[in-house]
């Protein structure tokens, strides 16, 4: 974290400006990558396991969405009193906490038995997330001081941040197929008590100082806000954009953020300040996050459906046929780490985007026969490659001169506006989806051929959207981000302020 001192069990405290790199900080990061890699993949592994988990739990279509919608929203809209716990608690403490919380409500989400405990269970591993996800990107930064460390380790954590999604449809696969549903959620408690054995020993303490209060009432509001909105989207769907229904749960989504942006402006311990967002390269990476996180998710969930509803793909088949856009950002990843520091962010950003939409603009060329090997993967290796160039210095833009104090909010931030436009954007366009297949079914004849016939115009019109999303992001990242080579660090701290 910029000019936050980190201090080994048993060594000497350093000042910010003279500490000297953890000697452990590249085992610690094997850690941290863990811990990010369960956190980002349990928002996608669920997907291709929920036909049968619905099927054994008696879940109707219209709750189904639940399952992840519940993991997403918790988790997105939480996060940033995840941060200032994080900070003010000890990020090393929090992390262990939330581990531990996400490790047991993976337990009973395996274990459920209804639908309500399903749900319950996704919105248990979403709070604790938000505990541990930004403990871990502080940790992150507090490790990592010098420029070229920094954009390594960063480009590990952007791969993770692009990738994982993609490995939580796989491993989905693997176990739904090979195993149970059940163990999409069991599986988190081995890999947890691994992480939480190394950590203890390998991850250094630190935390911030001074005003120790938390911003409750921020928190509440902003949450609700957000599960508002959301429903209004998910209503959308069902009873049409004029419905009443619709209009009130999204208006009331709109006023509960503005009131939200009221009580930051008014509280002496804000849950978000202000001035984070308020710079304009920081802002401009807030915003490109949550477009990109919009178009990212309604592709990743609309792809695994068109595999298996259309293509007729095994679970495992589902999940293979998505590895390709993990590949590619995997390739990005390790680009991006050595382009920043000679030509900084926003050329690597726009780049990205760019890249991406491509990729989802190919998408929309699907039919119910299209070729995997001359079709779908190379437009999932060009949305990786995308995704890689943008998320790798859109996570160092985030952070980089971010004052000590606000550090575990600033990366609680980064990972906010992923969740919370994943779940935006996937109520959005299902939306768009359910209308697209109602009309396309409108004066024709209902036989199979023309059933699939409409799914799939509907998956074409939700990968148009998503590109839009993304080409958005691209916009935002064009004409609000100012950040020139010069300005990406040289070596030593990254303190400002």
């Amino acid at each position: 974290m910029p000019g936050t001192t980190s201090t080994a069990p048993g060594a000497p405290s350093a000042g910010p400006s003279t500490s000297a790199p953890h000697p452990r900080r590249w085992v610690a990061l094997a850690v941290i990558a863990v811990s990010q890699l369960m956190v980002v993949l349990d928002a996608t592994i669920v997907n291709i396991a929920l036909p049968q988990a619905q099927a054994d739990l008696g879940i109707t279509d219209a709750n189904r969405q639940w399952v992840i919608t519940a993991y997403t929203l918790a988790f997105g809209g939480l996060l940033l009193l995840g941060g200032r716990i994080a900070d003010y608690w000890g990020r090393k403490r929090t992390f262990l906490v939330g581990m531990t919380g996400f490790a047991l409500a993976s337990a009973l989400g395996g274990l459920a038995t209804t639908g309500g405990m399903l749900f319950a269970a996704r919105a248990l591993q979403g709070a604790f997330g938000a505990l541990l996800a930004p403990a871990a990107l502080a940790l992150l930064t507090v490790l990592f001081t010098e420029a070229t460390e920094r954009a390594k380790a960063f480009a590990v954590y952007g791969a993770i941040a692009g990738g994982g999604s993609a490995v939580g449809l796989l491993l989905g696969g693997v176990l739904t197929e090979y195993a149970d549903w059940r163990w999409c959620l069991l599986v988190n408690i081995p890999v947890a008590a691994i992480a939480i054995a190394f950590a203890l020993p390998l991850v250094p303490e630190s935390r911030a100082h001074g005003n120790t209060r938390y911003d409750v009432p921020g928190a509440i509001v902003v949450t609700a806000g957000l599960v508002s909105l959301v429903y209004g989207f998910t209503k959308a769907a069902e009873d049409g954009w004029d419905a009443t229904a619709t209009l009130g749960f999204i208006a009331a989504g709109v006023v509960l953020l503005a009131a939200f942006v009221v009580i930051e402006l008014r509280s002496s311990h804000p849950l978000l300040p202000l001035r984070i967002i308020l710079d304009r390269n920081r802002g401009g990476a807030f915003l490109t996050s949550t477009l990109i996180g919009a178009g990212l998710f309604g592709a990743f969930l609309f792809l695994t459906f068109y595999f298996q509803v259309v293509l007729q793909y095994k679970p495992l088949e589902a999940g293979l046929a998505s590895l390709p856009v993990t590949a590619g950002v995997l390739i990005a990843a390790g680009g991006a780490s050595q382009l920043m520091p000679r030509l900084g962010a926003k050329p690597l950003m726009v780049a990205g985007a760019a890249l991406a939409a491509v990729g989802m603009l190919v998408l929309t060329q699907i039919d119910a026969d299209t070729s995997f090997l001359t079709h779908l993967l190379p437009a999932q290796v060009i949305l990786g490659l995308g995704l890689g160039f943008t998320f790798v210095p859109l996570s160092s833009l985030a952070l980089v001169g971010v004052p000590e104090h606000d550090a575990g909010a600033a990366s609680a931030t980064l990972n906010a506006t992923q969740q919370i436009g994943g779940s935006l954007g996937t109520a959005l366009l299902n939306t768009f989806y359910t209308s697209a297949v109602a009309a396309y079914l409108v004066g024709r004849a209902p036989n199979p051929v023309t059933q699939v016939e409409a799914l799939v115009h509907g998956y074409r019109v939700a990968f148009a959207w998503g590109a839009a999303l993304i080409i958005l992001a691209g916009l935002a990242t064009l004409f609000l981000v100012k950040v020139r080579k010069e300005d990406i660090p040289t070596g030593g701290t990254v303190h400002m302020g």
